[in-house]
């Protein structure tokens, strides 16, 4: 049987199918950082009919955007907006979950509040980039974050789980991996604190639960998950126990009985295979030791990966990102053999409908030819 096609549970959710639309940042969000008719098109598109997607990272706080162009929920004028995309995909079938993030040090004071400096865990030097109006540009030195600043944070989260319900989502998940803030305290390599968010895997998991309990006080913890990025190095990340600290974290989340637990494979690094790593999926391989509930994996799956993830009884299902960015229709195409569309890698962020919405579906592009 196609384990792959075979209908699943999350939490209070049924699925069809077992392909999940990964959380994408694309860029193309219009003034204000609010969605429009463009991002609502792009979402339909992929709405197939009992399937989960993951809209893309959403900034949850005003200083919390490291990319021009990214869509925020930080303020009641940009739910209108999530309406779109969220009756949208309804219209088609699907259910669509709120991903929220938080940039940290990744990003630069041309996309911060009044060119603000950026916040992190710790004052670390880092490489990386943030995309402003001048394109790709290093990220600004970062600022450490205090505490008070840090409790705000986690009221900056549960307030946007508050504007993500108001925008008809069906569930909130958090970003805690490629190097954004979350991930910054949680790895030892951004994190140098010497305070209760600091030091030990639970001092440094501390802001993560926070976060994630406030969600769940507005959701409840069956339409809430977490993302996470074991060993994931984006961002100038590291760690000197990887494999301590995560599985420390996936046992802490599954005593929250998320709607599930998302995780990224390390052979990803950004939206490309990092050669220098191991292809095979070992973060799945590792967390499902520690973590009860469901997991979706992440990171350069294709039909025959993602069927073997699965079989294995590492995940439960499987996120696609570029194929599903060149494939709307991606679901049908696997269920029934049809060839995929080539991506466009240059037209992955920013920019218009182009290597966007103009993907064509199967059938019409059987029709035309």
């Amino acid at each position: 049987m196609n384990k792959l096609m075979s209908p699943v549970a999350i939490g209070p959710y049924t699925f069809n199918h077992r392909v999940v639309l990964a959380p994408l940042t694309r860029m193309r969000a219009e003034a204000g950082a609010r969605p429009g008719p463009l991002m609502a098109e792009y979402y339909a598109q992929r709405a197939s009919q009992g399937g989960l997607l993951i809209g893309e990272a959403t900034i949850a706080a005003e200083n919390g955007n490291g990319y021009l162009g990214a869509p925020g929920l930080y303020d009641d004028s940009q739910i209108a907006g999530w309406k779109l995309v969220t009756e949208a995909v309804h219209a088609r079938g699907g259910k669509i979950f709120l991903q929220l993030y938080h940039a940290g040090r990744q990003s630069n004071k041309d996309v911060q509040p009044a060119g603000s400096t950026p916040v992190g865990p710790s004052e670390v030097p880092h490489g990386g980039v943030a995309y402003t109006s001048e394109g790709w540009v290093p990220n600004t030195p970062n600022r450490a974050l205090t505490i008070p600043e840090i409790e705000g944070l986690v009221e900056s989260f549960r307030l946007a789980a508050i504007r993500g319900r108001e925008a008809g989502f069906d569930g909130v998940e958090l970003h805690a991996a490629n190097g954004y803030l979350f991930d910054q305290f949680l790895q030892d390599g951004s994190n140098k604190r010497t305070d209760i968010y600091g030091g030990s895997f639970e001092n440094r998991a501390r802001f993560l639960l926070e976060a994630t309990r406030a969600v769940i006080s507005v959701w409840g913890s069956d339409k809430v998950a977490v993302r996470i990025g074991p060993s994931g190095s984006w961002g100038d990340m590291s760690d000197r126990d990887p494999e301590g600290l995560f599985s420390y974290v996936a046992e802490r989340l599954s005593e929250l009985k998320l709607a599930y637990l998302h995780l990224i494979e390390p052979r990803i690094a950004g939206n490309v295979e990092d050669e220098t790593r191991s292809q095979a999926p070992v973060a799945a391989q590792l967390i499902r030791k520690h973590y009860a509930g469901t997991i979706i994996a992440a990171g350069g799956f294709d039909q025959q990966s993602a069927e073997a993830i699965i079989a294995a009884g590492d995940a439960d299902l499987v996120a696609f990102g570029r194929h599903f960015i060149a494939n709307p229709d991606l679901p049908e195409r696997l269920r029934n053999g049809w060839p995929l569309n080539e991506y466009d890698r240059e037209s992955f962020f920013g920019g218009t409908a182009a290597g966007y919405t103009d993907y064509p579906f199967y059938q019409a592009e059987a029709l035309a030819a």
